[in-house]
């Protein structure tokens, strides 16, 4: 049986599939490499380039290979662009994710591990977040994100497809082989390390007003091999036997935006230039996870998301491909 993954050129899926074949398990692909690298999967994979809406091509996909199950990462993930075009989110994000379930039940497949995201709970009401926490997004991204969540919720109660949505915090860091490549990249520590590489002349720094201890956005960063682990934990799970269920993946530990420009400093032996500039609208002050929930259910702990760990693999991998892939 093989483990359809979608969006698996991307950052978190190409690194979930470099442990899924440590693991030897059978990986089919599906990615539009809209976002994606080719250049980050093994040549041999078997690999489709297309929609995940697309249903002839998910049916076609299913009829080839044994499918035993699927972790869905493709999605639209830039919070700004979702603001300035929410309709291309809505149909990326939800009405695609809708055919890819409906085509995935049509083909007996009962076991989804769903990309969800923190943003999912807007401005938090109490630091850490618990699963338990109000979902009110502030942004078209979170929002599509939610509707996927209940739209899994309902199809697991009138179809019986089991899932795990499994909800980021802050993803970062590298493997040996595999980085972060966004075009364009809107994250901050490959945006700090570029700096560093002076690929860029500052990192911006939006806001240094905030009620934390040196006036910075604190935010829990979770490495992703620690991140790609979780999938694997979840999708056990769900083959065992598990039932259907939300999970914060993060540390339980925030660090703040000049903690981490620190951080890079030190790691890297460069001075780093900043650029301050105003707050960015909704920005809350602190995001930090209670990942209770997950180490409970899953047996999960993260073990390398410690922020030099996070940095240091992020740097070395920038300076092995300082043009990405």
């Amino acid at each position: 049986m093989a483990i359809l993954v979608t969006g698996g050129s991307g950052y978190i899926g190409s690194v979930t599939i470099e442990r899924l074949l440590a693991k030897g398990e059978r990986v089919v692909v599906l990615d539009d490499l809209a976002h994606g690298h080719r250049a980050a999967l093994p040549a041999d994979i078997p690999f489709y380039q297309g929609k995940i809406g697309d249903r002839e091509l998910v049916s076609h996909i299913a009829r080839e290979h044994a499918l035993d199950s699927c972790i869905h990462f493709a999605a639209l993930i830039e919070v700004g662009e979702s603001v300035i075009d929410p309709a291309k989110y809505f149909e990326n994000n939800v009405a695609q994710g809708i055919a890819l379930m409906g085509e995935l039940v049509q083909a007996g497949v009962r076991r989804i591990v769903f990309s969800s995201t923190a943003a999912t709970y807007g401005d938090p009401q109490q630091i850490p977040i618990t699963e338990q926490c109000p979902k009110l997004p502030k942004n078209p991204y979170g929002w599509s994100k939610l509707f996927m969540e209940r739209i899994l919720d309902a199809y697991d109660a009138a179809y019986g497809l089991k899932f795990v949505a499994l909800r980021y915090f802050n993803a970062a860091g590298a493997t040996e082989n595999r980085g972060e490549d966004h075009r364009p990249e809107s994250h901050l520590i490959p945006n700090v390390l570029s700096a560093a590489l002076g690929k860029q002349p500052a990192i911006r720094v939006f806001g240094t007003n905030y009620p934390t201890p040196d006036g910075t956005p604190i935010r829990d960063y979770i490495h992703v091999m620690d991140l790609a682990d979780a999938h694997i934990l979840a999708l056990e799970y769900l083959r065992s036997g598990g039932t259907s269920d939300f999970l914060n993946l993060g540390t339980g530990r925030g660090y703040s935006v000049m903690e981490v420009i620190d951080c890079a400093r030190e790691v890297t032996g460069r001075d780093i230039a900043l650029q301050i500039e105003a707050p960015r609208a909704g920005d809350p002050a602190r995001l930090i996870a209670d990942p209770s929930k997950a180490r409970a259910l899953l047996g999960w702990q993260p073990v390398t998301s410690d922020l030099r760990s996070i940095v240091r693999s992020a740097w070395v991998w920038r300076l092995q491909n300082p043009n990405g892939y």
